[in-house]
C-alpha cells in the first residue's frame, strides 16, 4: 500500500504527543474501543471533534438489537439482517456481529450502561422495522444513545483516559514503509493542546461516525461531515458502498426549507403500533409488504416518497394517537418533547413525517478485525464498511456494530503488538509537506454541496439528477484544484475550510458510485433502473483517491465482499 501524498492544507504540527493507539471519535464504537484499548496497558489517546458526548451515539433513540429474548437466536437475527441487506452483506461478517453481540451488549452493561427492564427484572424489548422479534433493548424509553453515552463517557473519564475535545483530525501521518504513524489533528479553542499539532501512534482507529451533512436535511449532528472517510481516502485507503445512504423513512417535517439536523421519529413509535397514513387517514403501506409499516426502512422510506409523488404532498403522517398520553410520556418522552418544542402534540394529532438522511450503510472498507487497506489504520462504527449492512441498514444494528467490531479490533491491535515491549515503537512520520496538496474550499461551498446532493442524490435518483450533481461537483473541485495549481491559492485553514472540502470530497465519490450502480437495491434507488438486477450488480463498488486527485473506481466480480489488501494498480 503506498499514500497517496495528499494532505490537507494546514500549518505543520507545532506540537505532538505519543500513544500506542489513537482512537478518533467519542460515540460507542470509538468509546468502548478506547476502553478495551486502556484495561489491555495500551497508551491511549482519545480525540473528538467536539466534546466526549457529542457525537451520533447520544441521538439514537431506538436502542440495540441482539437476540437476548426467550426464543430468539443469532440465526434469526442473522435472517433478518441479510433480508434487510437485499443482498449484498457479507454472511461471515454478519455471523459475527449476532453471535458476538449479545455478550458485547452484557459488558456494556457492566461498564455501566442502564437499560429498560420489566417489573420482573428482565430487559424489556422492542421491535422495529424488520425485526420478526422483539430483540432491541432501549433505555429512558427513547434516549438510549445518551444513555450508552453517558456510561462510557463516565468510564473513560473514571479510568482517566487521555482526550483531546474540540479536535478536528486533518490527516493520516505514514511513515517511509507507508504504514500508520498518528494522525495530525487541530484543536479549537484553549486546552494543553491549542493548534494545530500531532499525536504520533502505530495504530489509528477510525470512529468518526457519518456524514449525513453531506445533505440539506438530515438527522446527524452539525459534526458528521464525513471527515474519517476522506482522511481514509487520501490516506489511501478504500472505501465501498458510499452509495447506499438510508433515508430514515420519519423525520419530524418542519418544512420544505428546513436544513441541518432534523428531529427523528424513532422506528420504536411504529414498532409500538403507530400507523403511516395520507392526509386522508388512509394507512398506505398496508398491502405493499408482510409487516407494513415495519418493513425495512428502504421500502417504507420509498413508500412515503411514492404516495408523496402521487399526492404532490411535501410530507406524510405517523398517527399514535391511540398510545395515549401515558404511554407517549413514558415510552417515548425524548420524542413527545421534540414534537411539542415544534408546535405538534401526537397524543392529539397526527405527526407530519417525511425521509432524510439517517446513515451511511458503506465506508472505509475493513474485514472481518477491523483494518481497512493501509496497514496500521482501523475503523469501525458507522465510518466503516464491514460488509454486515449490505445495500441497506437493519434497524438498531449499528449500535451492536460498534461495540462487536470495536472490541474484535483491540483484539488485533493487542495481538499484533504483543511480541513487542510493553509499548510498540512509535514510528517515524514521514516529514510535512512544503506545499499545500489538497486545494481547500471556501466555507460556503458546504451549502453549495448540501443543496447539489439533496437535488441529484437524494431519496430518488436518475442518470439524469445523478450527472447534473457529479458536473456541479466537478466543478466546484476544478475550481479549487486550478486556483492551487496555477498560483499556489487555497482558502485559508480552518474548520469551515476543511469541513467543506471533506464533505466535497466524499460528495464525489457518492455520487460517482451512483451513477455506476444502474439498479434500485435497498437504499439506492434509480428512477431510470426501478428494478433490482442480481445478475449484473450484486456486487460491491470500491473507490480510491489517485495521487493525482481523480478517483480510481472498480467493481468486484462477485457479492463476496472482497478482503482488505495492498496497493493494486492505478484505475481509470
Amino acid at each position: 500500500m503506498t499514500s497517496t501524498g495528499i494532505r490537507l492544507h494546514a500549518p505543520a504540527p507545532g506540537w505532538s504527543i505519543a500513544a500506542d493507539v489513537v482512537v478518533v471519535g467519542s460515540g460507542v464504537a470509538g468509546l468502548t474501543a478506547a476502553l478495551r484499548c486502556e484495561a489491555a496497558g495500551l497508551r491511549t489517546v482519545v480525540v473528538t471533534k467536539a466534546r466526549l458526548d457529542d457525537g451520533s451515539t447520544r441521538w439514537a433513540q431506538g436502542g440495540i438489537a441482539a437476540a437476548l429474548g426467550e426464543g430468539d437466536t443469532p440465526e434469526q437475527h442473522l435472517d433478518d439482517t441479510l433480508v434487510a441487506g437485499a443482498g449484498l452483506c457479507d454472511e461471515e461478517a454478519v455471523r459475527i456481529l449476532v453471535t458476538e453481540g449479545p455478550d458485547a451488549v452484557r459488558r456494556l452493561i457492566e461498564t455501566g450502561a442502564h437499560f429498560d427492564e420489566s417489573a420482573e427484572g428482565r430487559l424489556e424489548l422492542a421491535r422495529e422495522g424488520g425485526h420478526h422479534r422483539r430483540r432491541i433493548a432501549h433505555a429512558g424509553g427513547d434516549a438510549t444513545g445518551a444513555e450508552i453515552s453517558r456510561a462510557l463517557v463516565e468510564a473513560v473519564r473514571a479510568r482517566g483516559l487521555r482526550t483531546i475535545e474540540n479536535a478536528l483530525v486533518l490527516d493520516l501521518l505514514t511513515d517511509d514503509e507507508g504504514r500508520t504513524a498518528g494522525v495530525t489533528l487541530h484543536v479549537m479553542g484553549e486546552g494543553q493542546h491549542d493548534g494545530v499539532g500531532a499525536v504520533h501512534a502505530p495504530a489509528v482507529v477510525l470512529a468518526t461516525g457519518g456524514m449525513g451533512q453531506v445533505f440539506s436535511a438530515t438527522t446527524n449532528p452539525s459534526v458528521s461531515t464525513g471527515d474519517g472517510v476522506a482522511l481514509a481516502l487520501r490516506a489511501g485507503a478504500e472505501v465501498s458502498d458510499l452509495e447506499f445512504v438510508q433515508f430514515h423513512p420519519t423525520v419530524l417535517f418542519l418544512g420544505a426549507d428546513a436544513e441541518g439536523q432534523q428531529p427523528l421519529v424513532s422506528e420504536a413509535v411504529r414498532g409500538e403500533g403507530a400507523h403511516l397514513v395520507d392526509a386522508d387517514g388512509e394507512r398506505f403501506m398496508v398491502g405493499q409488504h408482510e409487516l407494513a409499516e415495519l418493513a425495512p426502512r428502504d421500502i417504507v422510506a420509498k413508500g412515503i416518497m411514492r404516495r408523496m409523488q402521487e399526492q404532490d404532498a411535501e410530507h406524510m403522517f405517523l398517527d399514535a394517537r391511540h398510545f395515549g398520553a401515558d404511554m407517549w410520556e413514558h415510552r417515548f418522552p425524548t420524542i413527545l418533547a421534540a414534537c411539542r418544542s415544534h408546535g405538534i402534540d401526537p397524543v392529539t394529532e397526527p405527526v407530519p413525517v417525511a425521509p432524510a438522511a439517517h446513515y451511511a450503510s458503506g465506508g472505509v472498507r475493513t474485514d472481518s478485525r477491523g483494518r481497512t487497506t493501509v496497514p496500521g489504520l482501523y475503523a469501525c462504527g458507522e465510518v466503516a464498511c464491514t460488509g454486515v449492512h449490505g445495500a441497506n441498514r437493519l434497524a438498531s444494528n449499528s449500535l451492536l456494530e460498534g461495540l462487536v467490531y470495536a472490541e474484535r479490533i483491540v483484539a488485533d491491535i493487542t495481538a499484533s503488538q504483543a511480541g513487542h515491549a510493553l509499548h510498540a515503537r512509535v514510528p517515524e512520520p514521514v516529514p510535512h509537506p512544503q506545499k499545500p496538496a489538497h486545494p481547500l474550499l471556501a466555507p460556503e461551498a458546504r451549502f453549495a454541496i448540501q443543496r447539489i446532493m439533496t437535488e441529484g442524490a437524494g431519496v430518488l435518483r436518475s442518470a439524469d439528477s445523478l450527472a447534473k450533481a457529479a458536473g456541479q461537483l466537478q466543478q466546484l473541485h476544478t475550481e479549487a484544484r486550478d486556483a492551487l495549481d496555477e498560483n499556489g491559492k487555497t482558502a485559508e485553514p480552518g474548520v469551515d475550510t476543511w469541513e467543506a472540502t471533506n464533505l466535497l470530497c466524499v460528495a464525489r465519490v457518492l455520487v460517482t458510485a451512483a451513477e455506476r450502480r444502474e439498479e434500485t437495491r435497498g437504499c439506492h434507488w434509480r428512477e431510470d433502473h426501478a428494478e433490482r438486477d442480481d445478475s449484473a450488480w450484486r456486487r460491491h463498488i470500491v473507490v480510491r483517491l489517485n495521487p493525482d486527485r481523480t478517483l480510481a473506481v472498480h467493481t468486484t466480480d462477485t457479492a463476496d465482499f472482497p478482503p482488505t489488501r495492498q496497493h493494486r494498480p492505478q484505475e481509470q
